[in-house]
């Protein structure tokens, strides 16, 4: 985030009323009329949820595909044995596919990728990089798809601007939904996208508010705070 400091984050500042909340359009307006920055920057969907981390049956986690994808060139690392699944994560376009190999150069560090695939088969040995793939959230998992005999689907789907949402340990979700160089419509349509896939995902088990509070921002740009009754007639 830039300074606060700077020039053309104070004339934003100003932009951004501080003490009220915006319905999802109007934010979106809002945001895109901010001064920007030299480069394409990223958009951020951030949820503060009512759920404890803690318990496992109140964990939020998924992945939602992006309407008009997330604007970012994805990298993709299958983990199979030779065979179809690894032709055809070629066939569609992985950057890195292979077994042995590839386990041992994560072994030794290396992650030139930003999202792994592995199929059944290959997570006996794939299940070891657990603490060198984990706190980078590379894990291939089950619950996000990443884990699939079906490579080619996989890829395909990540490629597109397929994103996952994950509460952090404070009981946050950070998501991306697109770049600010897409139209006002396509980042409201991506933002709809996630904002349903979150609520759909509220745990059973969690009692009372579920969205505490919820904010719209660029990679330079203050939050903007969104109105949650607005959020849900928008879902």
């Amino acid at each position: 985030m830039a300074t606060q400091g700077s020039k053309r984050y104070r004339k934003a500042l100003g932009l951004v009323d501080s003490t009220k909340t915006y319905a999802l359009k109007q934010a979106v307006e809002l945001l895109v009329k901010l001064p920007r920055a030299k480069f394409n920057e990223t958009l951020e969907l951030a949820f503060r949820l009512g759920v404890d981390p803690k318990q496992s049956d109140q964990m939020v986690r998924g992945t939602v595909p992006l309407p008009h994808g997330s604007g970012k060139v994805v990298r993709v690392l299958v983990f199979a044995k030779p065979g179809a699944a690894a032709d055809a994560a070629r066939a569609v376009g992985a950057e890195h596919v292979g077994f042995d190999d590839l386990i041992k150069k994560c072994q030794e560090g290396w992650a030139d990728f930003d999202v792994a695939v592995a199929t059944p088969e290959a997570m006996g040995e794939v299940r070891k990089l657990g603490k060198v793939l984990g706190p980078r959230g590379l894990m291939p998992n089950p619950k996000t798809g990443t884990v699939t005999e079906d490579t080619a689907k996989a890829v395909r789907e990540v490629k597109a601007g397929r994103v996952e949402y994950k509460t952090d340990k404070a009981g946050n979700i950070h998501v991306p939904v697109g770049k600010l160089s897409f139209t006002p419509e396509q980042i409201y349509e991506n933002s709809r996208a996630v904002i349903e896939a979150v609520l759909r995902a509220r745990p059973q088990s969690v009692r009372g508010v579920y969205v505490r509070s919820a904010t719209l921002t660029s990679t330079m740009s203050p939050a903007i705070r969104l109105d949650l009754r607005d959020l849900q007639q928008a879902a």
